[in-house]
């Protein structure tokens, strides 16, 4: 999840990020206290003065009970424009482990900006395929299965420093997935932080508050989403501190905790690096 959320909020915040240059670079990794470990990188690039075009790609690995590891990539590509002062953003996405279980995700967005506020509503499809290894006894077979995703996101300046930002979205899948006879798939994907059975959410909720600091910025974000599968809760809290490295690059150091029914605690450090170009 910790990935997947570092490279939205990229996406999601494109509009910002060209306010610095025609383009940004970005990449870094975070680990956790659970030996999980993710990497990203990314870019958004300014076409014009009102749309921007991004990417990314980001690759996670944790471990499995049996001493075993897997890892899971995820990548996307998007279009933002600003019609003014309404926009639209749609994109396509990879995730997943395509020897157990990925998707192919499809969002768009349509939203509204001011100077001072955005609000938007906000739409996912994900489709998934769930490969069953076979055995002496039983022939292997692939399950496919999809759910739509509606939420909504709004974000508002609070004098000249502070903002706030929510955003939430909650899932309908096709199959009932939150049933006793899925034990064998709890462990099959495996429960952990970093784990495939972590993306399969009935619902995520996030809200932030930043601060700016002269030149750097404060932000803290709490972060509350609902397994699929297990049904437990999770509960996340993180602190992060953006400052300048130079004229065009940015540091971001975050530290964070989640507190979750269906892994525990866990603490997560991150460090991402952001480098500006153009005019």
């Amino acid at each position: 999840m910790c990935w997947f959320r570092a490279t939205l909020l990229l996406i999601l915040a494109g509009n910002a990020w060209a306010e610095r240059g025609d383009y940004v670079i970005g990449g870094g990794a975070e680990g956790d206290t659970a030996d999980g470990l993710a990497v990203a990188a990314m870019i958004d690039y300014a076409v014009g003065d009102e749309t921007w075009l991004s990417a990314s790609v980001a690759r996670n690995t944790a471990d499995l009970p049996l001493e075993l590891k897997f890892e899971t990539w995820y990548a996307d590509v998007g279009i933002d424009h600003w019609f003014g002062p309404l926009g639209l953003r749609v994109g396509t996405a990879y995730w997943g482990d395509d020897d157990i279980l990925d998707s192919r995700d499809y969002v768009a967005s349509a939203y509204w900006r001011s100077e001072a506020a955005t609000f938007s509503f906000d739409y996912e499809r994900r489709d998934f395929e769930l490969d069953i290894a076979g055995s002496q006894f039983f022939p292997g077979r692939s399950v496919d299965f999809f759910a739509d995703g509606i939420g909504a996101s709004a974000s508002f300046d609070i004098g000249d420093k502070a903002s706030v930002s929510l955003n939430g979205m909650s899932f309908n899948y096709s199959v009932n997935l939150a049933i006793d006879e899925n034990a064998p798939l709890r462990d099959l994907l495996g429960v952990s932080r970093l784990g495939l059975l972590n993306s399969l959410v009935e619902y995520r909720f996030a809200t932030t508050f930043g601060l700016d600091a002269g030149d750097s910025r404060w932000s803290v974000s709490y972060a509350r989403w609902k397994g699929a599968v297990d049904q437990g809760v999770t509960n996340s809290l993180t602190l992060r501190f953006l400052t300048p490295l130079g004229d065009s690059s940015d540091v971001e150091l975050g530290l964070g905790q989640d507190s979750s029914e269906s892994y525990g605690d866990v603490t997560f450090f991150s460090v991402f690096l952001y480098f500006y170009g153009g005019s």
